[in-house]
């Protein structure tokens, strides 16, 4: 048919989400090496208008929101030669720690996330 699989969006999500921790000074891999995890809890995705073949697309990526033992995280996928919006969404990520069982964000992690929120990351 031409257009973007519906759930490659949310492959397009979790890139968004890898580079935004990334340009917070928070890789992923640093996470996961002092022992956490933030599996995807929940996914919504909303389709607005098709991506076709070879569409050039721009994601943007924000924290929304985080609490104690999750955050969640907002995307807004538009068409770059119109703007027009083709998707929007959200991700919420529970905090695992050892034993994989659901705990506190760790520390640092939850004070940078904090800063990105109150406007100083």
């Amino acid at each position: 048919m031409g257009v973007v699989y519906y759930a490659n969006y949310l492959r397009f999500f979790e890139a968004g989400r890898t580079e935004l921790l990334r340009a917070l000074r928070i890789p992923y891999r640093e996470i996961e090496s002092d022992g956490y995890f933030l599996p995807v809890s929940r996914a919504e995705v909303r389709y607005h208008a098709p991506a076709r073949y070879d569409d050039p697309l721009v994601l943007e990526t924000e924290l929304a929101e985080v609490r104690r033992a999750s955050l969640q995280i907002r995307y807004r996928l538009t068409r770059e030669d119109d703007q027009v919006l083709i998707a929007s969404g959200i991700t919420e990520h529970a905090c695992l720690g050892p034993g994989n069982r659901v705990t506190r964000l760790p520390l640092a992690l939850r004070e940078a996330l904090d800063a990105v929120l109150e406007g100083e990351g």
